[in-house]
């Protein structure tokens, strides 16, 4: 997987793509990262890439210009005036990180996985140059319903999130069970001391007996999910006895993830 990001902050990515997993999948050589200055390709001398918005308003909006003339150095010049995303880039995605696009989540982290490359534009200011949008990317990302400075903090979500699903870069059992991964939170996670200031670590998972520790949780994952986030099992794939579970914890309403099961 190869990963373009056009920015006018690159040092911002610098550390974050120097540490952990993204570090070991560039080193691995299944993830290659260039991250590209946007005011590298503007053609003034004080290298404007922002302008007053038309007909008024507060903030500065990002200019087309240099945006195009990025994208277009990297992934190649339109062959012809009409479809361009097809006759200039083939099968790479463009995307703009905007509050404007639609929900990333784990699976559209899944979606993206399967392209080879990826070319990530981060939105600033009051937002782009409209035909950025009309002519350019093929589609649009937010990380979620909130007001963030610039488009650089999400391209990072979204390069960890999708490296995270390259085959090699993680043990594939690792990413099966992470919260989200099969539509549900994940189950809760102990580890040594078997005791800690009076709190024990559930006696199943020091049964040796992998049965039943794989059902307590699939139950738990389930309780978790049904009081964090119930809108999630509606898209989640349950079978007859998932179902049937759910239905016996609505029946007794919990309202506490303290609370035993039954």
């Amino acid at each position: 997987m190869h990963f373009d990001i056009f920015t006018l902050f690159p040092q911002m990515f610098e550390e974050v793509f120097s540490v952990s997993i993204v570090k070991r999948a560039v080193e691995s050589g299944l993830v290659s990262i260039a991250i590209h200055n946007i005011r590298d390709y503007t053609t003034d001398k004080h290298h404007i890439t922002d302008d007053y918005p038309y007909g008024g308003g507060a903030g500065m909006v990002m200019k087309p210009e240099p945006i195009f003339a990025a994208v277009e150095a990297v992934l190649g010049r339109p062959e012809t005036a009409d479809n361009r995303q097809q006759a200039t880039f083939g099968k790479v995605p463009i995307i703009l990180l905007s509050p404007q696009g639609r929900l990333f989540n784990q699976e559209v982290a899944e979606e993206l996985a399967q392209h080879q490359r990826l070319a990530l534009i981060c939105g600033h200011y009051e937002g782009v140059d409209e035909r950025v949008r009309q002519y350019l990317v093929t589609d649009e990302l937010s990380i979620g319903d909130y007001v963030l400075t610039g488009g650089e903090i999400a391209a990072m979500v979204v390069v960890d999130a999708v490296t995270r699903l390259i085959p090699g870069v993680l043990d594939g059992s690792s990413t099966v069970e992470e919260s989200h991964a099969a539509g549900l939170l994940e189950y809760p996670q102990y580890t040594r001391p078997p005791e800690f200031r009076g709190h024990a670590v559930p006696e199943i998972l020091l049964s040796g007996h992998h049965g039943a520790i794989a059902c307590w949780r699939r139950q738990q994952a389930l309780r978790r999910t049904l009081l964090r986030r119930p809108d999630l099992l509606s898209r989640a794939k349950l079978t007859v006895e998932d179902r049937e579970f759910l239905a016996q914890l609505q029946r007794e309403a919990p309202t506490s993830e303290k609370e035993p099961l039954s």
